[in-house]
C-alpha cells in the first residue's frame, strides 16, 4: 500500500513558495548588507520585466555583480516579486505615473502591428516601437522599483540582522547546556 503525498490547493502553495523563499533568503551567506542589497536589486529589477519585454534581464546579472550584491538572494527577490504580482499591479499607476512626469507625447519608429515573422526574419521595427510607445510604462516602473527597492532593502537589513541574532542565541544555549549538567553533577 503506498502513501499518497498530499495535495496543496493554490493558496497552500503560493504560502509555502513564499515562506520557502523568506527562509532561504534570511539563511543566505554574504551579511546583512549584501544580502540586503540583492534582494533590493532583484525586487527592483523585477518591476522593469514587463515593461522592457524581459530583455532586464540580459543586465539582471551584471548589475548585481557591479553593484556587489548576492546574486542568489537577488534570485529570491525577483521570485517574490513574481509571486506578488506586484508589476502587474503597478502597471496601470506605472503608466500614469509616467505621464505625469514625462508629459510629452512619443512617437519614434513607425507603427505596426508586432509579428514573430517580421522579428524572426530580422525586422526590429515592430519591437523597437512597442519599447518607445512604452516610455511612459517604463518611466513609472522604473520609479516603483527604486522605490521598493529602498524600502525592502531596510526591511530585508533588519530582518536579516534580527535572524542572525537569533541563531547565535540558539547556538550559545545549545553550547550552555552541557556545561550546566556538567556542573549539576560534580555538584
Amino acid at each position: 500500500m503506498s502513501i499518497k503525498p498530499k495535495k496543496y490547493n493554490f493558496f497552500q502553495r503560493f504560502g509555502r513558495a513564499f515562506k520557502l523563499n523568506i527562509i532561504k533568503l534570511l539563511r543566505s551567506p554574504g551579511g546583512a548588507k549584501k544580502v540586503s542589497l540583492g534582494f533590493a536589486l532583484g525586487l527592483g529589477l523585477e518591476m522593469l520585466v514587463l515593461s522592457t519585454g524581459s530583455l532586464i534581464y540580459i543586465l539582471f546579472v551584471p548589475i548585481v555583480r557591479l553593484a556587489k550584491g548576492s546574486l542568489p538572494a537577488s534570485i529570491i527577490g525577483n521570485v517574490i516579486g513574481k509571486l506578488t504580482l506586484l508589476p502587474v499591479i503597478l502597471l496601470p499607476f506605472a503608466k500614469t505615473l509616467g505621464k505625469f512626469l514625462f508629459p510629452m507625447k512619443v512617437h519614434i519608429g513607425h507603427h505596426s502591428s508586432f509579428s514573430f515573422k517580421k522579428l524572426i526574419h530580422g525586422d526590429f521595427h515592430t519591437l523597437v516601437s512597442i519599447l518607445h510607445g512604452g516610455i511612459h510604462t517604463l518611466i513609472g516602473m522604473s520609479i516603483f522599483g527604486l522605490i521598493l527597492g529602498v524600502c525592502s532593502y531596510f526591511i530585508v537589513y533588519h530582518f536579516y540582522e534580527k535572524e542572525k541574532a537569533k541563531r547565535q542565541k540558539r547556538r550559545r544555549e545549545k553550547r550552555e547546556v552541557p556545561l550546566n549538567s556538567i556542573n549539576q553533577t560534580y555538584i
